[in-house]
Parts: C-alpha cells; structure tokens; sequence
C-alpha cells in the first residue's frame, strides 16, 4: 500500500573464536607486531618518551596475564 518493503535481517557475529595457529603463523604474527611496534616506536618517540611508565606498566601486567593463562592450561 505504500510502496515500501521492510525486511528484518539479523546477523549474529561472533567476535571470539577458537582457532589454532601453527609455529610458523605465530612466527609471522610476532614479526609484524615488533615491526609494527618500531615503526610507532621511530615515528612518534617524543609521545612515547612522555608516557613511558604507563606503557611499562601495560606491557608487565599484560605479560603477566598471558603468563598465568598460559601456565594454568
């Protein structure tokens, strides 16, 4: 009657998913984020250089994170 068709799509996504990664893909995954990281690092070192205890401190309790799930599987 109006001339207007209204249709209802849902997409459910799933964010997190299980996968496994092979010796070689973590590899490769490693590499870009270090070269990643120098590249930031080399780029916008005057920013970085300010706020270098919070990036410290990030980086510890994220590694102690993946160290305790890792350890406890």
């Amino acid at each position: 009657m109006y001339g207007w068709i209204c249709l209802e799509v849902r997409v459910t996504m799933k964010i997190f998913k299980s996968y496994t990664l092979t010796w070689w893909q973590i590899g490769l995954f490693k590499l870009a984020l270090l070269a990643a990281g120098a590249a930031i690092g080399a780029i916008w070192h005057v920013f970085f250089g300010a706020n270098l205890m919070a990036l410290v401190v990030i980086a510890v309790a994220a590694s102690a994170y993946v160290a305790y799930v890792t350890l406890r599987q």
